[in-house]
Protein backbone atom coordinates (compact mmCIF):
# COMPACT_ATOMS: atom_id res chain seq x y z
CA UNK A 1 0.00 0.00 0.00
CA UNK A 2 0.89 3.82 -1.05
CA UNK A 3 1.87 5.58 2.02
CA UNK A 4 -1.30 6.84 2.90
CA UNK A 5 0.71 10.40 3.88
CA UNK A 6 1.43 11.27 0.30
CA UNK A 7 -1.50 8.92 -1.84
CA UNK A 8 -5.15 8.85 -1.52
CA UNK A 9 -6.41 5.46 -2.73
CA UNK A 10 -9.47 5.31 -4.25
CA UNK A 11 -12.09 2.23 -4.38
CA UNK A 12 -12.29 -0.55 -4.57
CA UNK A 13 -13.02 -1.94 -8.05
CA UNK A 14 -14.48 -5.11 -8.98
CA UNK A 15 -11.97 -6.73 -11.54
CA UNK A 16 -14.66 -5.86 -14.82
CA UNK A 17 -14.67 -2.35 -13.66
CA UNK A 18 -10.42 -2.22 -13.79
CA UNK A 19 -11.29 -4.63 -16.97
CA UNK A 20 -13.60 -1.21 -18.30
CA UNK A 21 -10.55 1.50 -18.12
CA UNK A 22 -8.31 -0.69 -19.94
CA UNK A 23 -8.06 -3.41 -23.01
CA UNK A 24 -7.19 -6.25 -20.71
CA UNK A 25 -9.64 -9.12 -20.56
CA UNK A 26 -10.50 -11.56 -17.78
CA UNK A 27 -9.07 -15.07 -18.26
CA UNK A 28 -12.18 -16.09 -16.20
CA UNK A 29 -15.08 -14.23 -16.78
CA UNK A 30 -16.44 -15.87 -13.55
CA UNK A 31 -13.68 -13.13 -11.71
CA UNK A 32 -15.20 -10.45 -12.78
CA UNK A 33 -17.16 -9.20 -9.94
CA UNK A 34 -14.15 -9.99 -7.56
CA UNK A 35 -12.91 -6.80 -5.62
CA UNK A 36 -9.43 -5.20 -5.00
CA UNK A 37 -8.74 -2.45 -3.06
CA UNK A 38 -5.24 -1.51 -4.02
CA UNK A 39 -2.39 -2.21 -6.57
CA UNK A 40 0.99 -3.32 -5.63
CA UNK A 41 4.37 -5.00 -6.67
CA UNK A 42 4.28 -9.08 -7.17
CA UNK A 43 6.56 -9.46 -3.91
CA UNK A 44 4.46 -7.18 -1.97
CA UNK A 45 0.74 -7.49 -2.72
CA UNK A 46 -1.76 -8.63 -0.42
CA UNK A 47 -4.76 -11.17 -0.67
CA UNK A 48 -6.72 -7.73 -1.48
CA UNK A 49 -4.10 -6.39 -4.44
CA UNK A 50 -3.69 -6.16 -8.12
CA UNK A 51 -0.38 -6.72 -9.38
CA UNK A 52 1.13 -6.70 -12.91
CA UNK A 53 3.68 -8.88 -14.93
CA UNK A 54 5.70 -7.22 -17.81
CA UNK A 55 9.44 -7.60 -17.33
CA UNK A 56 10.10 -11.80 -17.39
CA UNK A 57 12.89 -11.10 -15.23
CA UNK A 58 10.08 -11.55 -12.69
CA UNK A 59 8.50 -14.33 -13.64
CA UNK A 60 9.77 -16.64 -10.41
CA UNK A 61 8.19 -13.68 -8.28
CA UNK A 62 4.66 -14.34 -10.14
CA UNK A 63 4.79 -17.92 -8.30
CA UNK A 64 5.07 -17.41 -4.87
CA UNK A 65 2.93 -13.78 -5.21
CA UNK A 66 -0.32 -13.93 -2.65
CA UNK A 67 -2.01 -11.30 -4.80
CA UNK A 68 -5.67 -11.89 -5.65
CA UNK A 69 -5.12 -10.54 -9.29
CA UNK A 70 -2.65 -9.54 -12.28
CA UNK A 71 -2.27 -7.67 -15.35
CA UNK A 72 -0.30 -9.92 -17.37
CA UNK A 73 0.75 -11.38 -21.12
CA UNK A 74 -1.28 -14.50 -22.24
CA UNK A 75 1.88 -16.31 -22.50
CA UNK A 76 2.65 -16.32 -18.61
CA UNK A 77 -0.97 -16.91 -17.77
CA UNK A 78 0.53 -20.73 -16.99
CA UNK A 79 3.10 -19.28 -14.01
CA UNK A 80 0.41 -17.95 -12.34
CA UNK A 81 -0.49 -19.63 -8.70
CA UNK A 82 -3.61 -21.46 -8.37
CA UNK A 83 -6.93 -19.06 -7.50
CA UNK A 84 -4.82 -15.62 -8.67
CA UNK A 85 -7.62 -14.13 -11.58
CA UNK A 86 -6.01 -13.24 -14.68
CA UNK A 87 -6.36 -10.35 -16.40
CA UNK A 88 -5.19 -11.09 -19.67
CA UNK A 89 -3.30 -7.82 -21.87
CA UNK A 90 -1.36 -7.37 -24.97
CA UNK A 91 0.62 -4.57 -23.23
CA UNK A 92 0.43 -5.23 -19.41
CA UNK A 93 3.02 -2.04 -17.96
CA UNK A 94 0.28 0.58 -19.85
CA UNK A 95 -2.71 -1.32 -18.75
CA UNK A 96 -1.57 -1.54 -15.32
CA UNK A 97 -0.30 1.92 -15.46
CA UNK A 98 -4.40 2.76 -16.94
CA UNK A 99 -5.64 0.69 -13.48
CA UNK A 100 -3.46 2.33 -10.84
CA UNK A 101 -4.45 5.54 -12.29
CA UNK A 102 -7.71 4.51 -11.31
CA UNK A 103 -6.87 3.90 -7.68
CA UNK A 104 -4.83 6.71 -7.63
CA UNK A 105 -6.16 9.53 -9.56
CA UNK A 106 -4.20 12.90 -9.78
CA UNK A 107 -5.76 15.31 -7.22
CA UNK A 108 -6.27 19.11 -8.47
CA UNK A 109 -6.28 21.69 -6.00
CA UNK A 110 -9.03 24.04 -5.07
CA UNK A 111 -8.98 26.93 -7.46
CA UNK A 112 -8.04 29.87 -5.54
CA UNK A 113 -5.22 32.67 -5.22
CA UNK A 114 -3.05 33.49 -2.37
CA UNK A 115 -2.82 36.86 -0.79
CA UNK A 116 0.51 36.77 -0.69
CA UNK A 117 0.78 35.68 -4.97
CA UNK A 118 2.05 38.82 -7.29
CA UNK A 119 -0.24 39.09 -10.25
CA UNK A 120 0.20 42.08 -12.80
CA UNK A 121 -3.23 43.62 -13.00
CA UNK A 122 -2.73 43.03 -16.75
CA UNK A 123 -2.17 39.16 -16.82
CA UNK A 124 -5.18 37.06 -17.52
CA UNK A 125 -6.36 34.58 -15.37
CA UNK A 126 -8.67 31.88 -16.48
CA UNK A 127 -11.52 30.06 -15.07
CA UNK A 128 -10.51 27.53 -11.92
CA UNK A 129 -6.94 28.02 -11.70
CA UNK A 130 -4.89 28.16 -8.20
CA UNK A 131 -1.88 30.39 -8.14
CA UNK A 132 0.02 29.11 -5.01
CA UNK A 133 2.01 31.34 -2.27
CA UNK A 134 5.07 33.13 -3.24
CA UNK A 135 4.50 33.34 -7.19
CA UNK A 136 5.08 35.96 -9.17
CA UNK A 137 2.35 36.74 -12.29
CA UNK A 138 4.29 39.01 -14.80
CA UNK A 139 2.38 41.55 -17.33
CA UNK A 140 0.13 39.93 -20.06
CA UNK A 141 0.54 36.74 -18.99
CA UNK A 142 -1.89 34.75 -19.96
CA UNK A 143 -3.23 31.32 -17.89
CA UNK A 144 -6.26 29.06 -19.38
CA UNK A 145 -8.41 27.38 -17.13
CA UNK A 146 -7.94 24.98 -14.94
CA UNK A 147 -4.13 25.62 -14.72
CA UNK A 148 -2.35 25.48 -11.32
CA UNK A 149 0.63 27.71 -10.55
CA UNK A 150 2.75 26.48 -7.63
CA UNK A 151 4.63 27.97 -4.96
CA UNK A 152 7.40 30.36 -6.10
CA UNK A 153 7.01 29.84 -9.58
CA UNK A 154 7.44 32.80 -12.13
CA UNK A 155 5.58 33.67 -15.31
CA UNK A 156 7.50 36.36 -16.66
CA UNK A 157 6.09 38.72 -18.77
CA UNK A 158 3.81 37.96 -22.39
CA UNK A 159 4.28 34.13 -21.15
CA UNK A 160 1.28 31.98 -22.71
CA UNK A 161 0.09 29.43 -20.20
CA UNK A 162 -2.63 26.66 -21.92
CA UNK A 163 -5.70 25.07 -20.24
CA UNK A 164 -4.94 22.12 -17.16
CA UNK A 165 -1.88 22.83 -17.22
CA UNK A 166 -0.20 22.08 -13.60
CA UNK A 167 3.49 24.18 -12.82
CA UNK A 168 5.49 22.87 -9.65
CA UNK A 169 7.09 24.70 -7.24
CA UNK A 170 10.41 26.94 -8.47
CA UNK A 171 9.41 26.67 -12.18
CA UNK A 172 10.20 29.52 -14.13
CA UNK A 173 8.75 30.64 -17.54
CA UNK A 174 9.53 32.98 -19.77
CA UNK A 175 9.70 34.08 -23.39
CA UNK A 176 7.66 30.85 -23.24
CA UNK A 177 3.92 29.70 -25.34
CA UNK A 178 2.98 26.81 -23.92
CA UNK A 179 -0.14 24.11 -24.86
CA UNK A 180 -2.97 22.26 -23.01
CA UNK A 181 -1.76 19.83 -20.51
CA UNK A 182 1.60 20.45 -20.01
CA UNK A 183 3.21 19.70 -16.55
CA UNK A 184 6.62 21.34 -15.47
CA UNK A 185 8.10 19.56 -12.60
CA UNK A 186 9.77 21.01 -9.89
CA UNK A 187 12.91 23.50 -10.50
CA UNK A 188 12.63 23.83 -14.32
CA UNK A 189 13.74 26.39 -16.08
CA UNK A 190 12.06 27.44 -19.38
CA UNK A 191 13.09 29.99 -22.28
CA UNK A 192 15.71 31.47 -20.94
CA UNK A 193 18.91 32.80 -23.08
CA UNK A 194 20.34 30.46 -25.32
CA UNK A 195 24.30 29.60 -25.22
CA UNK A 196 24.73 32.26 -28.17
CA UNK A 197 27.73 34.96 -28.52
CA UNK A 198 30.64 35.72 -31.13
CA UNK A 199 33.74 34.60 -29.70
CA UNK A 200 36.21 37.94 -29.69
CA UNK A 201 39.46 38.30 -27.92
CA UNK A 202 38.93 41.23 -26.22
CA UNK A 203 35.69 39.98 -24.59
CA UNK A 204 32.75 37.50 -26.27
CA UNK A 205 29.81 39.66 -27.37
CA UNK A 206 26.96 38.32 -26.38
CA UNK A 207 24.07 37.73 -29.44
CA UNK A 208 20.71 38.75 -28.09
CA UNK A 209 18.41 35.44 -28.65
CA UNK A 210 15.48 36.69 -30.19
CA UNK A 211 12.82 33.50 -30.65
CA UNK A 212 10.94 31.64 -28.25
CA UNK A 213 9.76 28.12 -26.46
CA UNK A 214 7.14 26.58 -27.82
CA UNK A 215 5.90 23.98 -26.10
CA UNK A 216 3.01 21.48 -27.86
CA UNK A 217 -0.14 20.09 -25.71
CA UNK A 218 0.44 17.36 -23.25
CA UNK A 219 4.45 17.37 -22.42
CA UNK A 220 6.01 16.60 -19.35
CA UNK A 221 8.97 18.74 -18.67
CA UNK A 222 11.01 17.36 -15.31
CA UNK A 223 12.60 18.70 -12.37
CA UNK A 224 16.08 21.16 -12.97
CA UNK A 225 15.55 20.69 -17.07
CA UNK A 226 16.44 23.54 -18.98
CA UNK A 227 15.21 24.56 -22.59
CA UNK A 228 17.06 27.75 -23.83
CA UNK A 229 14.88 30.04 -26.19
CA UNK A 230 15.47 29.84 -29.92
CA UNK A 231 18.06 32.55 -30.95
CA UNK A 232 15.61 33.95 -34.01
CA UNK A 233 13.83 30.64 -34.86
CA UNK A 234 11.83 28.87 -32.07
CA UNK A 235 13.01 26.11 -29.81
CA UNK A 236 10.04 23.62 -30.40
CA UNK A 237 8.62 20.58 -28.10
CA UNK A 238 6.36 18.71 -29.90
CA UNK A 239 3.07 17.14 -28.57
CA UNK A 240 2.96 14.32 -26.60
CA UNK A 241 6.72 14.54 -25.55
CA UNK A 242 8.42 13.26 -22.10
CA UNK A 243 11.53 14.75 -21.02
CA UNK A 244 13.10 13.60 -17.73
CA UNK A 245 14.83 15.29 -15.05
CA UNK A 246 18.41 17.42 -15.55
CA UNK A 247 17.74 18.03 -19.16
CA UNK A 248 19.29 20.43 -21.05
CA UNK A 249 18.15 21.40 -24.51
CA UNK A 250 19.79 24.11 -26.02
CA UNK A 251 18.28 27.06 -28.42
CA UNK A 252 16.80 26.48 -31.78
CA UNK A 253 16.50 22.55 -31.13
CA UNK A 254 12.96 20.91 -32.55
CA UNK A 255 11.14 17.87 -31.06
CA UNK A 256 8.87 15.92 -33.13
CA UNK A 257 5.54 14.67 -31.43
CA UNK A 258 6.09 12.09 -28.54
CA UNK A 259 9.71 12.09 -28.08
CA UNK A 260 11.33 10.83 -24.78
CA UNK A 261 14.42 12.37 -23.50
CA UNK A 262 15.80 10.61 -20.65
CA UNK A 263 17.50 12.05 -18.03
CA UNK A 264 21.14 14.19 -18.20
CA UNK A 265 20.93 13.78 -21.71
CA UNK A 266 22.27 17.37 -23.56
CA UNK A 267 20.72 18.42 -27.06
CA UNK A 268 23.26 21.16 -28.73
CA UNK A 269 21.48 24.04 -30.59
CA UNK A 270 19.76 23.73 -33.77
CA UNK A 271 19.71 20.26 -33.99
CA UNK A 272 16.50 18.39 -34.73
CA UNK A 273 14.78 15.12 -33.53
CA UNK A 274 11.49 13.35 -35.86
CA UNK A 275 8.58 12.15 -33.98
CA UNK A 276 9.16 9.25 -31.46
CA UNK A 277 12.45 9.57 -30.98
CA UNK A 278 13.95 8.11 -28.18
CA UNK A 279 17.38 9.24 -26.19
CA UNK A 280 18.57 7.51 -22.75
CA UNK A 281 20.67 8.54 -20.22
CA UNK A 282 23.47 10.84 -20.30
CA UNK A 283 23.14 10.94 -24.15
CA UNK A 284 24.86 14.19 -26.01
CA UNK A 285 24.00 15.48 -29.30
CA UNK A 286 26.34 17.76 -31.27
CA UNK A 287 24.67 20.86 -32.92
CA UNK A 288 22.70 20.98 -36.58
CA UNK A 289 22.00 17.28 -36.59
CA UNK A 290 18.58 15.66 -37.71
CA UNK A 291 17.81 12.71 -36.04
CA UNK A 292 14.66 10.84 -38.02
CA UNK A 293 11.44 9.38 -36.73
CA UNK A 294 11.70 6.86 -34.60
CA UNK A 295 14.92 6.63 -34.03
CA UNK A 296 16.58 5.40 -30.76
CA UNK A 297 19.90 6.22 -28.95
CA UNK A 298 21.46 3.93 -25.95
CA UNK A 299 22.73 5.57 -23.00
CA UNK A 300 25.55 7.13 -22.65
CA UNK A 301 26.07 7.81 -26.54
CA UNK A 302 28.02 10.48 -28.01
CA UNK A 303 26.27 11.31 -31.02
CA UNK A 304 28.22 13.25 -33.97
CA UNK A 305 26.17 12.45 -37.08
CA UNK A 306 22.66 12.64 -38.24
CA UNK A 307 20.70 8.82 -37.75
CA UNK A 308 18.18 7.60 -40.36
CA UNK A 309 14.79 7.19 -39.63
CA UNK A 310 13.69 3.55 -37.16
CA UNK A 311 17.61 3.22 -36.29
CA UNK A 312 19.39 2.45 -33.21
CA UNK A 313 22.97 3.80 -32.42
CA UNK A 314 25.63 3.35 -29.72
CA UNK A 315 28.81 4.24 -28.34
CA UNK A 316 31.00 6.95 -27.89
CA UNK A 317 30.90 8.19 -30.71
CA UNK A 318 27.65 6.67 -31.22
CA UNK A 319 27.95 4.52 -34.73
CA UNK A 320 24.93 1.28 -35.57
CA UNK A 321 24.08 -0.49 -32.24
CA UNK A 322 25.48 -3.26 -34.13
CA UNK A 323 28.60 -1.63 -34.93
CA UNK A 324 29.16 -0.59 -31.29
CA UNK A 325 28.27 -4.50 -30.16
CA UNK A 326 31.09 -5.25 -32.67
CA UNK A 327 33.24 -2.62 -31.26
CA UNK A 328 33.11 -3.67 -27.64
CA UNK A 329 33.65 -7.61 -28.14
CA UNK A 330 36.45 -6.95 -30.68
CA UNK A 331 38.02 -5.00 -27.88
CA UNK A 332 37.61 -7.19 -25.13
CA UNK A 333 39.09 -10.02 -27.22
CA UNK A 334 42.25 -7.41 -27.44
CA UNK A 335 42.34 -6.74 -24.16
CA UNK A 336 42.39 -10.83 -23.05
CA UNK A 337 44.84 -11.09 -25.85
CA UNK A 338 47.01 -8.95 -24.00
CA UNK A 339 47.04 -10.08 -20.38
CA UNK A 340 47.63 -13.97 -22.08
CA UNK A 341 50.97 -12.02 -23.74
CA UNK A 342 51.82 -10.63 -20.36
Amino acid sequence: MADPRFFRVRGPFTLATLCGVCEATLADTTAAMTVVSDVAPLQRAGASDLTFLDNRKYVAALATSKAAACVLHERDRGRAPPGMALLLSRAPYRDYALIARTFYPEEAPSAAQATNATVDPTARIGRDCTIAPGAVVGANVAIGDGSTIGPGVVLERGVVLGRNCRIHANVTLSHCIIGDRVTVFPGARVGQDGFGFAPDPRGHVTIPQLGRVIVHDDVHIGANTTIDRGSGPDTVIGAGTRIDNLVQIAHNVVLGRGCIVAAQAGIAGSTRLGDFVVLGGKVGLAGHLTIGAGAQVAGGAGLMDDVPPGTIYGGMPAVPIRNWHRQTLALRRLVKKDQKDD
